[in-house]
């Protein structure tokens, strides 16, 4: 399994990264709200943005409630402090906005107003994770644009393995977006997924200048599919497949010493993602 990080430079305060798809029904959602847990059960402070502007869910996925969410904060009704929702003592949630459909229609003032309050976050949390929407539109352009580590979702469908193409290629050439980590997800066994991982990473050396580490594979796992908490299957079932598959990938990650992308920190996230002069 490769590493997560590819460069050993400073560790900025908050690690940034996306978990995304060219298509819908990969189980990226489920991916993230399990890394997030697994972190925070190493002792992580983690904050989840769900970054499905127009189609949250991450909501759902943990059981939560928001009564604010960043449409809120951007009205100037409430700080951003007050809009995020404590799942428990160290997973945080940035509820999307439902209101907003397109992040370049913030404007100049409220970008600047977001700055000034992330950059209070900045010592809070050691991971921000991005859960993006699926697909290649602006937003989720954007969104993997401004992070340290993309970590696209793959399975061995056709149609999953080519629309992660067309999103690696999109994002490298519209952002230079350069490193991403591959998940493997509802495969058979360890083999499958590393001959998923090894197609696609032949085609984007082929014909992109990009780098694709392995990170991990999940198994198709039926307790998963069987459990009515399937949401937060490391939670309920601890020592089903999956989860044990799935807190291997938040190790990967938590162990890591190098970062992805030499980029900066929650403020740079932002400023990336809002393009703040």
């Amino acid at each position: 399994m490769g590493s997560f990080y590819n460069h050993a430079e400073k560790v900025p305060a908050t690690r940034t990264l996306s978990v995304t798809s060219g298509k819908g029904g990969v189980g990226k959602t489920t991916l993230t709200v399990n890394l997030a847990f697994t972190l925070a059960e190493m002792g992580k402070k983690v904050l989840i943005l769900d970054g499905d502007i127009g189609l949250a869910n991450i909501d759902i996925f943990l059981g939560i409630r928001p009564n604010k969410t960043l449409e809120d904060f951007f009205a100037g009704e409430e700080r951003l402090n007050d809009i995020i929702v404590k799942v428990n003592k160290n997973i945080h949630v940035i509820p999307s906005a439902s209101g907003l459909t397109d992040l370049k229609s913030i404007d100049v003032y409220k970008r600047k107003m977001l700055m000034d309050e992330v950059g209070m976050l900045e010592t809070t949390y050691d991971y921000l994770i991005v859960d993006t929407a699926s697909g290649i539109d602006e937003n989720v352009q954007y969104l993997n644009s401004s992070v340290q580590d993309v970590l696209v979702v793959i399975t061995p469908e056709p149609a999953s393995m080519a629309d992660a193409y067309a999103l690696i290629k999109l994002l490298h050439n519209n952002h230079k977006v350069n490193r991403f980590s591959v998940v493997a997800n509802k495969v058979l066994s360890e083999k499958e997924a590393k001959d998923i991982y090894q197609r696609i990473n032949r085609v984007s050396d082929r014909f992109l200048n990009v780098h694709l580490s392995y990170l991990g594979y999940v198994p198709l796992d039926p307790k998963l599919r069987q459990s009515s908490d399937q949401k937060l299957i490391c939670k309920a079932r601890p020592s089903a497949a999956s989860s044990i598959a799935l807190k291997r990938i938040a190790e990967s990650i938590g162990s890591g010493a190098e970062v992805g992308e030499v980029k900066g920190n929650l403020q740079f996230f932002w400023n990336q993602l809002l393009s703040v002069a």
